[in-house]
């Protein structure tokens, strides 16, 4: 049985973990729930799963899940401190973290810190801190898996292989809202928001939309997988389908399959490395027809050179990266910048940043919290 930490339990990861908990209810139970704003859902979470500790983050809806939750003897936290330390105070075993922003980066430092087996949906942690979360998997002897539907299709299709025979890792891309578009000027808010295949939070949707997802997703792949830099390369798959590839020496590949849910990536990382049932809609190869490949547009989308820089010239410029992307993309929500305005802040940031080598934990809550405040306030 596996005692679960779900941090971000109200968004589409930390659902779907959960659906995934009610089919196999003799293999998981919640120990842990943390959410942001939705305290009715939370609430509603809480009393189906009957969690030790539930977390909000809101301090407004504090007492109204409390008022809801203390006589059901499940104890309700609030506050950033809190928040980062749910792990070591939890009696789960495996944390699901799933929430967007350094507010993640938190949570995994405690919870590899207290042993916890990590399941990575956001990518903050690899991308902001990479070269320091690595040090302290080795250090605690901790299991990372990520739930990312790109990188578990990697781990997937390296299963008993020899690292050593691995030539290159190909990750796939939808190519967002606006593959095949020549222009990208006029831009709305709720056309980025428009995914074609996926169901995803609003941050994630916009980062799919400027292809700064596959950016990121790159840089993670560089901390998670035995390939230099140069050896991970980006495809567009409209289809979403193919959910990436791994190329060996002798030209032959591997590649993993599957619908676009979300629940068979998370359902792979909870179990590894078993491959259980899952009630869902099956893949009809006959009834999709065709799959198709293209290269990417780095004309018009930027995102994956600039991401290939920053990790290029190492430091915190990754984790500078991500801390732009965020503003912009706030920025871009609201309707203060363009769409393509996403682009030029992330990459005067960089042009600006002054890079720290040896970085602690502390230098990349500064570095994020400094831009944030730059980007947004100016």
């Amino acid at each position: 049985m596996q005692h679960l930490i779900i941090v971000g339990s109200t968004g589409s990861i930390g659902n779907s973990t959960l659906d995934i908990v009610r089919q196999h209810p003799d293999r998981f139970c919640v120990a842990a729930l943390a959410a942001g704003s939705n305290s009715d859902l939370l609430i509603k979470q809480a009393l189906e799963f009957r969690p030790q500790l539930v977390h909000i983050a809101a301090p407004d809806r504090y007492q109204q899940v409390r008022d809801a939750l203390v006589s059901e003897g499940i104890e309700v936290l609030s506050g950033q401190e809190e928040l980062q330390q749910l792990p070591s105070r939890s009696k789960g075993g495996t944390l699901v973290n799933a929430i967007v922003g350094n507010r993640g980066l938190a949570v995994v430092v405690n919870a590899i810190e207290a042993g916890k087996r990590i399941c990575l949906a956001n990518k903050e942690p690899l991308v902001s801190a990479g070269r320091l979360v690595r040090k302290l998997l080795e250090r605690h002897q901790v299991q990372l898996l990520p739930i990312d539907s790109e990188h578990s299709a990697i781990l997937q299709c390296i299963q008993g292989e020899d690292p050593r025979q691995i030539r290159r890792i190909i990750l796939t891309a939808s190519g967002g809202t606006f593959r095949g578009r020549r222009s990208l000027s006029g831009i709305t808010p709720a056309e980025a928001l428009n995914h074609p295949n996926w169901s995803m939070g609003n941050k994630i949707t916009i980062d799919s939309a400027t292809l700064m997802n596959k950016g990121l997703e790159l840089i993670e792949a560089y901390w998670l997988y035995p390939v230099t830099a140069d050896r991970i390369d980006i495809v567009i798959h409209p289809q979403s389908i193919v959910h990436s590839l791994v190329e060996f020496n002798d030209g032959s590949m591997k590649a993993q399959l599957g619908l676009p849910d979300m629940r068979i990536p998370i359902q792979y990382a909870l179990t590894f490395p078993e491959h259980l049932d899952l009630k869902m809609d099956r893949l009809d190869l006959a009834a999709i027809g065709t799959l198709t490949f293209e290269e990417p547009d780095e004309q018009l989308f930027p995102s994956l050179r600039i991401a290939r820089e920053a990790l290029q010239r190492g430091g915190t410029y990754p984790a500078a990266l991500n801390a732009a992307n965020e503003a912009a993309v706030e920025l871009f929500l609201k309707g203060q910048i363009e769409f393509t305005g996403i682009f030029q802040l992330i990459e005067e940031t960089l042009a600006n940043h002054t890079s720290i080598e040896n970085y602690t934990l502390e230098d990349i809550f500064a570095l994020d919290e400094e831009i944030h405040s730059q980007l947004v306030a100016s």
